[in-house]
């Protein structure tokens, strides 16, 4: 058997290439495939060489890899995957739109449909200042486009894995198919609970409109009995500050380890973007630390909220500081609400060890389902303690 696993893109160390790394992990023995491959820290690919599209080799790729947009259709379409078996796709974007034969089982593990071509677009126009003129009208029918495009390509999938409920439905409303659900690996053996807690809530994300970082610092301006460290830095960065009060200490970027150390002092984590899943959030937990988040996306299925058994956090209905203020005012009204290991448990149920189980079953699942009658053997090309932890 041969194996091919296709990612979008290799530029920054993200939530999707820690799924990316940890599929490589259960088939090592795969060829890997990117659109383009510009990545520094080559541990996420096992340091396995990356074959790559004509986009890798288009001036300025490496800074403006994302203009060449209306190429990468085309682009993942050119990858002759002919001879290989089994393709794993991990796809935010084209991946899963390789080209694939009837012989062949395509598993896709899809972190969102293409968000600014779906229910996103409006937000995206917005945000990209589109709304009007004629390179409005440009966006608009290159997002059409995508759009046509991304529900065919879906058509040569076998299995969909989504990495939420919430983004299952996200699926389930642009291609009209069924997922299977299976959380993002998050490394919680790199976090430990903290000893003592700290007087102070704490945010951490890169700041960009979505995250919402200025309305948490806008919230705690209006509560200045109460402290805030905000850890990031990004576009959003001057907006923020003038935003702070004093009782709001915004650090900017910081190493892992002074994260690491805030994240276990604080009284809890404060998260007001809507998440496909929200990996900060499951880390903050795994330091033993309850979490205010935005009730919306993924904190709805990885924070236990205030009121049921095992409870490790808070989930406040609207994208407002006057919302996220009366989260905090019950977060401060239930002391003793919320345990270190509570928090810990919880996180411990989106573990790296946890994501390889299901997927080596997912994978293993559907191609059975795919040719009963098969001898190709999988587990010939999955790493065997995963295969026999599944």
């Amino acid at each position: 058997m041969k194996v091919a696993i296709v990612h979008d893109w290799l530029v920054v160390s993200g939530g999707a290439e820690k799924v990316l790394e940890q599929m490589i992990a259960c088939f090592p023995q795969a060829d890997i495939f990117s659109l383009v491959d510009f990545l520094e820290d080559r541990s996420i690919v096992h340091n396995k060489p990356v074959r790559t599209s004509f986009i890798q080799r288009l001036p300025f790729a490496e800074k403006k890899y994302r203009g060449y947009l209306p190429l990468m259709p085309l682009a993942i379409e050119q990858f002759d995957l002919s001879s290989y078996d089994l393709i794993l796709s991990s796809s935010h974007a084209v991946a899963k739109g390789v080209l694939v034969g009837p012989d062949q089982t395509h598993v896709s593990y899809v972190h969102s449909p293409i968000r600014y071509a779906w229910d996103l677009q409006h937000q995206y126009l917005r945000e990209a200042r589109l709304e009007r003129g004629p390179r409005s009208w440009l966006a608009r029918m290159l997002l059409h486009y995508l759009r046509n495009w991304d529900a065919r390509s879906a058509n040569g999938v076998d299995r969909i894995i989504a990495n939420s409920q919430f983004v299952a439905r996200r699926i389930m409303k642009s291609y009209r198919r069924e997922s299977a659900v299976i959380a993002p690996p998050v490394d919680v053996q790199a976090f430990e609970v903290g000893d003592e807690k700290g007087d102070f809530y704490l945010t951490a994300s890169r700041m960009v409109p979505y995250k919402r970082i200025d309305m948490i610092v806008e919230a705690f301006a209006s509560m200045p009995e109460r402290k805030l460290v905000v850890i990031g830095d990004g576009p959003q960065m001057d907006l923020v500050r003038a935003k702070a009060t004093p009782n709001v200490s915004i650090l900017g970027y910081q190493t892992f380890d002074v994260l690491k150390d805030h994240m276990q002092r604080a009284k809890a984590f404060v998260y007001a973007a809507e998440e496909d899943f929200g990996i900060a959030i499951v880390e903050a937990q795994a330091c033993g630390t309850p979490v205010i988040a935005f009730g919306k996306g993924g904190a709805l299925e990885s924070v236990v909220p205030l009121g049921m058994s095992g409870a490790t956090g808070i989930h406040f209905p609207e994208q407002t500081a006057g919302s996220l203020c009366d989260a905090v005012d019950r977060f401060e009204d239930s002391p003793h609400a919320f345990s270190a290991q509570a928090c810990r448990k919880n996180a411990e149920r989106f573990s790296a060890a946890d994501f390889r189980r299901k997927f080596i079953v997912e994978v293993l699942n559907t191609m059975a389902k795919a040719d009963p009658s098969s001898d190709r053997d999988v587990s010939a090309v999955a790493a065997p303690a995963f295969v026999k932890a599944a």
